[in-house]
């Protein structure tokens, strides 16, 4: 699991005790290109190159009704080009155009952003393992991509660049001083040398296609904070229970069908989706500081919590890399942090100042994810009607 650093401090994270599960990473691009591959390879499979720019619908496609019928791309010579299938899989990613054809009430929200730099001869502290420093307004990721080079990817807050404050003067001014040591020097350096990519962070709830003939994935259907990497997991996940549900002798041309067994996949997938959506953003809740004392009690908690170890680093580490989906034990254990985020503050002896910022810490968790919880639709607290705290 990725260590997180915190004012100067630090620990390894184990998928249990035994070290009988362990992590792997592995580079995004080359593992789509060789799901590519594995696909062109089938003899029922065809790989055709374009660009989609609409659906065809029946009739006169213009109503939101009309079934989905194929799309309409232009070719690599500028051609526009017809397909027709039975059923159509759009999985156009986080900036999808697709999806506002077919929901068009479905809204995001753009919750951060990521700045991303490529830091060269750049040792991390642990070895093949990814890192989170927690020090400073918002997590900060680093991890190997090969034997030279790391990336590194900042969370910047809304609003924090603004006027004459570029994303480079954010990074230089307030979140190299925040780093280790062994860090923020080849940090400062591709400040200096390299470019700066950003890219905006949102969250969305997953939404079942209005449309029939159609089906969303990835995220074009569903998306979460980046924090966690968990975006692949649940696309994945996604696949197999649709595969199942095709395996099974699905019809798909029996409309009324597809409508049932696409209802029965978004039922299925609730344990996985909604324990690594509602871990995502509430971690980058936990792990953002807008400077206040309650935010920083909230993250030094979950900081001292998770470095206790046994179940209460292996179960989060085991969560997150969708191994032990379960959003009640995810509940749970939250609490547990804002618990004992709450004891801490009132020691050694509560006093009306520290009962004070014991409440609020308490609110502050309880309203970060009970939202999330709301969203997701999952364990019986969505039953509370009570979603947030005053």
């Amino acid at each position: 699991g990725p260590p997180p650093f915190l004012d100067g401090s630090s620990f390894k994270i184990g998928y249990s005790e035994d070290g009988a599960e362990t992590g792997r990473a592995f580079h995004n691009g080359r593992f789509v290109r060789r799901l590519r591959e594995l696909a062109m390879a089938e003899p029922t499979v065809r790989l055709v190159e374009g660009n989609v720019v609409s659906f065809i619908r029946d009739g006169d496609g213009v109503n939101e009704e009309d079934s989905v019928r194929g799309v309409m791309y232009v070719n690599p010579d500028g051609e526009r080009v017809e397909a027709y299938g039975r059923i159509t899989i759009a999985c156009d990613g986080c900036f999808s155009r697709l999806r506002a054809a077919v929901n068009p009430s479905q809204e995001f929200k753009v919750t951060s952003q990521f700045a991303g730099l490529i830091l060269e001869q750049c040792r991390l502290p642990y070895s093949r393992h990814g890192h989170v420093v927690l020090s400073g307004a918002s997590p900060v990721l680093f991890y190997q991509i090969s034997s030279t080079e790391v990336r590194c990817l900042v969370d910047i807050p809304p609003n924090c660049v603004t006027g004459s404050m570029t994303t480079k003067d954010y990074l230089r001014e307030n979140v190299s001083p925040a780093l280790p040591d062994v860090l923020r020097k080849p940090f400062l350096v591709a400040l200096d040398t390299g470019n700066i990519r950003t890219m905006p962070n949102r969250v969305m709830s997953a939404q079942p296609a209005s449309s029939r003939g159609v089906i969303l994935l990835g995220d074009s259907f569903n998306m979460r904070h980046p924090l966690t990497g968990g975006g692949m997991t649940v696309a994945l996940n996604d696949v197999l229970l649709l595969r199942d549900q095709i395996a099974d002798g699905l019809d798909l041309e029996d409309y009324d069908a597809v409508e049932k067994a696409l209802l029965h996949c978004f039922s299925q997938r609730k344990n996985l989706s909604g324990t690594i959506n509602i871990l995502a953003n509430a971690l980058h809740g936990v792990f953002s500081s807008s400077g206040d004392a309650c935010s920083n009690e909230l993250r030094r908690a979950c900081f001292e919590y998770l470095a206790k170890g046994g179940r209460r680093s292996h179960d989060p580490i085991t969560m997150l890399g969708g191994l032990q989906p379960s959003p009640l034990l995810l509940t749970i254990h939250f609490f547990l942090v804002a618990l004992y985020g709450c004891g801490r503050v009132l020691c050694p002896f509560p006093t009306p100042k520290r009962m004070k910022l014991s409440w609020s810490l308490f609110r502050k968790a309880y309203n970060l994810i009970k939202p999330l919880i709301d969203s997701e639709q999952v364990t019986f607290l969505r039953f509370i009607p009570i979603s947030r705290i005053y």
